[in-house]
């Protein structure tokens, strides 16, 4: 027993007492925001033992820092807990973004800040939680957990009258996938007796979780079609701008995309590998569609915090795009752009944020020429734009340059049509990011910075910035120190999903030949398999 085997618990449950420690603390002064900033900022120090003890030598598809302990005997519930390049760095995200999160909403919540701030730590603690779990049931707990905290922080802290509708369609949109996904679970459970990850992914590889192609195909759409809803997938994404309309800077920041994604990277790709190369082609039209899709709604747009929703719609999509070519360099990309989606997005609606409680409006109607007056505040926006637009040097560039070389490459049906599709997004994205900024910060003196006296960026806000601005940067020139992590866990799911597929494939070819001898069957099942593999590549 060291501090390896219980840092993972540690991590988790860190937010869960101090959120504890806040509802019986009394809401005074600013008692709440330093015990949340406190509580923020040690979990984030703990978060970072994860990378500086990771062995990067050891094989793709090895757990790290796990702790496995059995939790109930019948059904057969763990309490399993690790993690590898996939799933490390998006542990340190969420450690990094909650101090952030809690700086920045300083004087944005004035009232009720008990609630809030225990409200917030509670979502801390389950995103933290499915990060880590490798047991389904331990996962599923926490998944539904996320929802809880996030549906009320947007019904009790929204800005409008409209907040209690858009928490109820946000909790309803997440919640009826997810009874599905449950079903779907127990009947794995039904099927195999376990709801451990590794050893459900072990039977996956072995095509011995069942013999009913029909269910698993079933069982695979439940799975995938939770985690869609939440990333969000077009056209599942109805939720999505109310809610981010609606919600606080802090909530907002981890609103989308990480959750849904991470998901579907381990457990649809891990548990149904043949399902969902079989489904492919169609995410792959769906990533493209969405892309081009948010960008060309963000382009419209008047309302600010509506345009960055429709934003993150398009920045997902990439992700969706690269992950589901099923290429090491495609999936690269797509684990790689969660993190800048984390950071840029967060980033933007942080700054959205703060021109909000300076003016009280998101209407880009009200404001311009406030360059002039704001010119830290116009800086932030410049290098956040450019990060999200993929300028070369900063982390967007990476991403998106990952994501469409895999893509290229990949051999899933009509991939090449889709992926130039895709890549008009360079130039969309581009568009309402500087499109937003001429009208915001040039041009004549709006309405509203008239009669309102200019606050530039304080103190605080700047020390809740420039930790992402400086990620834009370290991220874009510095990518391996992240992708050293990264790319044997793209590597282990590109190779386990094409495998898994060629072996289907084959098995599918044996039923209609003439039989052949074991020798040359073994032989065609390794060279399919490696050509596979190498595609993969």
């Amino acid at each position: 027993m060291n501090i390896d085997h219980n840092i993972l618990t540690i991590i988790t449950f860190v937010p869960l007492a101090g959120a504890i420690v806040l509802a019986l603390l009394p809401d005074r002064d600013r008692l709440q925001q330093w015990g949340a900033l406190i509580v923020t900022l040690l979990t984030f120090l703990l978060t970072l033992h994860l990378p500086f003890h990771y062995d990067y030598s050891v094989a793709a598809g090895t757990f790290q820092f796990q702790q496995n302990s059995s939790w109930i005997t019948s059904p057969a519930i763990r309490y399993h807990v690790g993690v590898d390049g996939l799933s490390m760095w998006l542990v340190v995200l969420t450690g990094l973004l909650a101090p952030l999160g809690v700086l920045i909403s300083w004087r944005a919540i004035d009232n009720r800040r008990r609630l809030f701030y225990v409200l917030f730590l509670l979502q801390q603690v389950a995103m933290l939680g499915i990060f880590v779990s490798l047991d389904l049931f331990l996962y599923y707990a926490f998944w539904e957990l996320s929802l809880v905290p996030m549906a009320l922080l947007i019904a009790t802290f929204g800005r409008t009258e409209n907040r209690r509708r858009a928490a109820i369609k946000f909790f309803l949109y997440a919640f009826i996938p997810s009874a599905i996904l449950l079903v779907a679970m127990l009947w794995l459970y039904a099927r195999t007796g376990t709801f451990d990850y590794p050893q459900l992914a072990q039977m996956a590889a072995a095509h011995t979780l069942s013999t009913n192609g029909t269910a698993l195909w079933l069982a695979s759409l439940a799975f995938l079609a939770a985690f869609a809803v939440k990333v969000p997938v077009f056209p599942l994404h109805g939720w999505l701008s109310d809610a981010v309309s609606e919600a606080p800077t802090a909530a907002v920041m981890v609103l989308a995309g990480k959750l849904g994604l991470y998901s579907i990277l381990r457990f649809s790709f891990g548990i149904f590998p043949a399902q969902s190369h079989r489904i492919a082609p169609l995410m792959l039209a769906l990533g493209a569609i969405g892309i081009v899709y948010g960008a060309l709604v963000a382009l419209v747009q008047k309302d600010l915090k509506r345009l960055a929703a429709y934003g993150t719609l398009g920045h997902v999509s990439v992700v969706i795009l690269g992950i589901f070519a099923f290429t090491v360099t495609g999936i690269n990309g797509g684990i790689y752009q969660t993190l800048n989606e984390g950071i840029g997005g967060s980033a933007l609606f942080m700054l959205l944020g703060l021109l909000y409680e300076r003016y009280r409006t998101y209407d880009m109607r009200e404001y311009g020429g406030l360059a002039a007056r704001l010119p830290w505040i116009v800086t932030m926006f410049v290098f956040t734009a450019l990060s999200v637009t993929g300028l070369p040097m900063l982390n967007g560039f990476v991403g998106e340059f990952l994501v469409f070389s895999g893509a290229m490459q990949s051999n899933i049906t009509h991939h090449m049509g889709w992926t130039v599709l895709a890549t008009s997004s360079v130039i969309l994205t581009a568009s309402y990011m500087l499109w937003m900024i001429q009208r915001v910060f040039y041009g004549e003196l709006g309405r509203r910075p008239e009669t309102i006296t200019p606050v530039d960026l304080t103190a605080r806000e700047h020390l809740a910035l420039w930790p992402l601005v400086a990620l834009f940067l370290f991220m874009g020139i510095s990518s391996p120190v992240w992708l050293r992590a990264i790319d044997p866990a793209a590597s282990h799911i590109a190779a386990v999903v094409n495998r898994s597929q060629a072996v289907t494939m084959d098995f599918d070819a044996s039923r209609n030949a003439t039989p052949v001898s074991s020798g040359s069957e073994t032989a065609f099942n390794m060279t399919t398999a490696s050509s596979a593999t190498k595609g993969a590549r």
